[in-house]
């Protein structure tokens, strides 16, 4: 059984992967493909936490609204640069500066998350982890897969606003480029 930090822990390799290949791509279809891949995994990834991890930080973590509240707010400000960066060129001067200012926010974002997932693992037993890490995986498929910084984010009115663009992203990315390759994560990409 996965547990939630391993779920979390993959997800955030997956997205260091993409920019990886991103920034070190001089071939500009390959930097569009793994654009769009790097968008659509962090946009999902974003609104599953806040929808399953959050809440179960402010339930069982001592503090935990104050993580949580602060890990909001790196939220927003990641799907602002996520907002700016889907939709640009990989042509445009812009292109790798705002990817990288994004990833170094990110980053900070996700060293700070590891040492709150430690301390959310430790209040739960393995079956509420793997619990936790089933929901994220499944909410992942219903929520947008693009950032909408301007959305509503707090319930009922950030479910209602997912439920209508959700559909609208899912159509916009049938007509994106993808990586020709899937990489397979589980244990021996780590």
């Amino acid at each position: 059984m996965v547990r939630i930090s391993e779920a979390i822990t993959q997800d955030h390799q997956k997205l260091e992967y993409y920019y990886d290949t991103i920034v070190n791509s001089e071939d500009e279809d390959e930097q569009t493909r793994f654009q769009n891949q790097f968008t659509w995994e962090l946009a999902r990834h974003a609104v599953a936490e806040e929808l399953v991890v959050y809440p179960a930080i402010e339930k069982v973590v001592p503090e935990g609204n104050v993580i949580t509240n602060k890990h909001l707010r790196e939220h927003s400000t990641i799907k602002e640069m996520l907002d700016v960066f889907q939709d640009l060129s990989c042509s445009d001067p812009r292109f790798l500066p705002t990817i990288t200012l994004l990833m170094d926010g990110l980053n900070r974002h996700m060293r700070d998350e590891t040492v709150d997932l430690v301390n959310l693992e430790s209040c739960l037993t393995l079956e509420e982890s793997g619990e936790l890490a089933e929901s994220l995986n499944r909410t992942k498929i219903f929520v947008p897969s693009r950032a909408h910084p301007d959305s509503p984010d707090k319930p009922p009115c950030e479910t209602a606003a997912d439920l209508i663009t959700t559909p609208l992203d899912h159509l916009q990315d049938m007509f994106k480029k993808w990586p020709k390759n899937e990489v397979k994560w589980d244990s021996s990409n780590e």
